[in-house]
């Protein structure tokens, strides 16, 4: 049997291939999220490398393996310095490693910071949709306006969402005014920077939470008296008295209600998780409905199965048109190496 090539793709070549077709990247993540509802895949929970003394720095291994349609076995290793920005770098730095399921080879590396903010944006606005039932918001507040704001944000515009007036907060006043300017320069209509993440819920009915919180910082439940849809990618954000008043949905219950996310912290606090409603498998599918007169909470904790469904279906785009670079003899004991089989 012949093993794959090796194949290693940068973050350029995986951008252009995102870039040029959001709508097929968010039909992706749906049909990576409905094969884990099928349970058509093998998802470990995620494990948390923590450094002492440094309580915001992290490194996450995400494995996995997603079958229906796509086959394939993986692991995502991501970091989260926040620290970064200070020095003018990225945040968050990934690569996805990608494993052939006959042979068990590896056959790609990829980098990956690109693939996890764009899978976690196509989740985020496919939640929107499935929580809204439509591709309009009157006001579509950002509370963090960082890479995964902007990101989302472009997938808005990509899917030819309807919105309003952009109402943005970011603890840095530099990043809210560059992410100001991004919304201008794409044709948004009005644009408000707002004095506080309280005001931008209180003002929204499309509510973008992006954030590298540790701890919830939104506590009033009367903020989303008049019902908004929240995506609550960043997860802990908010208290427990806001989830517990709210129709709350999430790709998977048993990763999402851990690692203290304000789910966890609910769950801390109430001793059960009647008040997570379901999972937006369930939602997209019609298995169950958001009920009128109550806020809306989509809170994806980020399936690393959905980095394999992404990262796959780039890989398969580069080889067809001869992009990558190819490693030749990546692994010993192959074509003629010391310990190849006889």
């Amino acid at each position: 049997m012949t093993e794959k090539p090796f194949l290693v793709v940068g973050g350029p070549e995986i951008s252009a291939e995102i870039e040029a077709d959001r709508p097929g990247c968010l039909e992706v993540i749906r049909a990576g999220y409905l094969a884990h509802e099928n349970q058509q895949s093998v998802l470990p929970h995620s494990s948390f490398l923590r450094f002492p003394h440094r309580e915001s720095d992290r490194i996450i291994a995400l494995p996995g393996y997603l079958g229906a349609d796509f086959d394939v076995a993986g692991i995502k290793w991501i970091a989260s310095f926040p620290g970064n920005t200070a020095n003018g770098i990225p945040r968050a730095s990934a690569a996805l490693l990608l494993n052939d399921c006959t042979t068990g080879y590896p056959f790609a590396c990829l980098e990956a910071s690109v693939i996890s903010a764009s899978r976690t944006a196509a989740s985020a606005v496919l939640g929107a949709e499935a929580l809204t039932g439509q591709r309009k918001a009157n006001t579509i507040g950002f509370i963090g306006t960082g890479l995964i704001a902007e990101n989302i944000r472009r997938f808005f515009r990509d899917l030819n969402w309807q919105l309003g007036e952009f109402l943005l907060y970011d603890h840095s006043a530099d990043a809210a005014g560059r992410f100001a300017a991004d919304c201008t320069a794409d044709g948004a209509g009005e644009v408000r920077i707002a004095d506080s993440a309280e005001q931008v819920c209180a003002e929204s009915d499309l509510v973008v939470l992006a954030t590298v919180a540790g701890t919830p910082h939104i506590h009033d439940p009367e903020l989303l008296r008049h019902n908004p849809v929240v995506l609550h990618v960043s997860l802990r954000d908010l208290a427990p008295e806001l989830i517990l008043g709210a129709f709350n949905i999430t790709d998977d219950v048993d990763h999402a209600v851990r690692e203290r996310t304000s789910l966890h912290l609910t769950e801390q606090r109430t001793g059960n998780r009647e008040f997570v409603h379901g999972t937006i498998a369930e939602l997209v599918t019609g298995r169950i409905e958001r009920p009128a007169g109550q806020p809306a909470i989509f809170s994806p904790f980020g399936l690393g199965v959905l980095d394999l469904a992404l990262g796959s279906w780039v890989h398969r785009k580069i080889t067809e048109r001869g992009g990558g670079t190819v490693v030749e003899n990546f692994f010993p004991g192959q074509h003629g190496f010391p310990g190849a089989p006889a």
